[in-house]
């Protein structure tokens, strides 16, 4: 396991006083019950140069958030996910322009014949974000291969690569494709060929009942609360939706991160090839001839990751580069990284997130100006 080492904010030309009113005003919102608990990690030049926690375990109790709490980052972990097809990229074993049929027979109901992978990492497939099904089959604690069946029921919206529309749908079946070619479910395949290596211990696509009392509990919405079926509960915990279900600590997810950073590679552990972080933090819509012009220049997608959109910064903040690319999660979580500033943040907190993203926009745009 690479070490990954930990610098002072001013050896690694970040402006601490900078930081340190990020920390503030996520300890007064905590104070005030805006967000429940939150945990931030800042990164730089390899290393890490920051990391707090703040508030409480659970949001109806007064003990304090672990250190070593766990996050559910909910849709971060698209990215993750699309990176164990990159990894079947780079071996020969897919191409992105394959058709999803060629590996998943089923899909081909309904006129998707002609979706391809990229489209499922791009958003541009014409799926919709989940299944009609999708709150029944949470209901009734159906696993992972029901939710593959319902999407392959689907008809899309609009012929593939002609439109973007977000789908949490498409990564349902990216798992299928991993779990076609490789023979391991996404969950086995993440775990070995990602996150053992690169030394993410407090990682996982789902968490068994019995090692859940690490995870922060997340403030349900309305549509949640008393379900058999919310976040929170047993049986999502441990479910591992490749759309949302990744398990992680603020310092495993700073791992990956500075993977990223390193061209795919952590000091000696490499994991991914240049040419593979490349292509995924690249727009990818720009080679898309029939995605709408304003979608291409405006609002561009890499390869699972999101890239920066200055005219609709939502939580992304205002002051982002032009090459950064990240994501964000429904249970109030975010993470980007900057290639030209070499930094990243990590910030989970368990407040859902709102349309805007207006609270966490803030912190971040007081963790870009910290950067020299």
């Amino acid at each position: 396991m690479q070490d990954v080492p930990i610098a002072p904010p001013e050896a690694l030309k970040l402006d601490l006083s900078c930081l340190l009113r990020a920390e503030a005003l996520l300890q007064r919102w905590v104070e005030s019950d805006r967000i429940p608990a939150a945990a931030m990690c800042v990164g730089r030049d390899g290393c890490i140069a920051r990391f707090r926690v703040f508030g409480r375990h659970r949001p109806d109790e007064t003990a304090p958030l672990r250190e070593d709490a766990q996050f559910l980052v909910a849709s971060i972990t698209k990215p993750v996910t699309a990176t164990a097809i990159m990894l079947l990229v780079e071996r020969g074993l897919v191409s992105l322009h394959d058709r999803v049929v060629e590996f998943v027979p089923a899909f081909a109901q309904n006129d998707k014949q002609d979706i391809r992978l990229i489209h499922l990492l791009t958003h541009t497939s014409g799926l919709p974000d989940m299944a009609p099904e999708n709150i029944a089959l949470r209901q009734q604690h159906r696993p992972l291969s029901a939710f593959v069946e319902a999407v392959c029921r689907l008809r899309p919206a609009f012929a593939a690569g002609t439109q973007v529309s977000y789908q949490s749908t498409g990564s349902a079946i990216l798992a299928e494709v991993v779990r076609q070619v490789s023979g391991k479910t996404i969950a086995d395949f993440l775990r070995d060929e990602v996150f053992t290596p690169l030394g993410m211990a407090d990682t996982s696509l789902g968490v068994e009942p019995a090692r859940q009392s690490r995870i922060a509990a997340v403030r349900l919405p309305r549509d949640q609360v008393g379900t058999n079926w919310h976040w929170n509960t047993p049986y999502w915990l441990s479910f591992g939706a490749p759309w949302g279900g990744l398990i992680t600590s603020p310092l495993d997810l700073a791992r990956f991160c500075l993977m990223m950073l390193g061209g795919g590679a952590l000091g000696n552990t490499r994991i991914l090839s240049p040419a593979a972080v490349r292509a995924m933090t690249t727009n990818q819509l720009a080679t898309l001839p029939l995605v709408p012009e304003e979608d291409r220049r405006a609002r561009p997608w890499g390869l699972g990751w999101r890239l920066n959109w200055p005219g609709s910064p939502s939580s992304f903040g205002d002051l982002l580069g032009p090459r950064t690319y990240g994501h964000w999660g429904a249970t109030g979580t975010l993470c980007w990284i900057d290639p030209d500033a070499e930094a990243f943040l990590v910030l989970l907190t368990t407040q859902p997130l709102e349309a805007d993203g207006r609270y966490l926009a803030r912190v971040s745009n007081l963790v870009a100006s910290a950067w020299r």
